[in-house]
């Protein structure tokens, strides 16, 4: 890392024994290791989310534009029912 810059943080007492626990037992070199780690995740997880909102959003803008009929739910649940109708008659039934 070429350049750093010194912060300091508020963290509650559990959140510090945690760090030092990981510092203790070696599993990192020093507190500001755990806490890059900890923040490499974040960034990670939040950027997965925002890209899940980018697709979830690109699908929902493609629905609107689909012109195709939709199926009633009617329909659906009675294609469930028989479904499940038919598992019952065989004797697969469900619990």
């Amino acid at each position: 890392m070429a350049t750093v810059e010194k912060i300091s943080i508020a963290l509650p007492p559990e959140m510090v024994a945690i760090i030092r626990g990981a510092v203790d037992t070696g599993e990192y070199a020093s507190s500001s290791e755990v806490v890059r780690d900890a923040l490499r995740d974040w960034t990670h997880k939040r950027s997965l989310r925002q890209q899940g909102i980018v697709e979830l959003r690109q699908l929902w803008q493609e629905a609107l534009r689909d012109k195709t009929p939709g199926v009633s739910a009617d329909d659906v649940l009675d294609r469930l029912e028989r479904k499940y109708q038919a598992l019952a008659d065989a004797g697969g039934g469900v619990s």
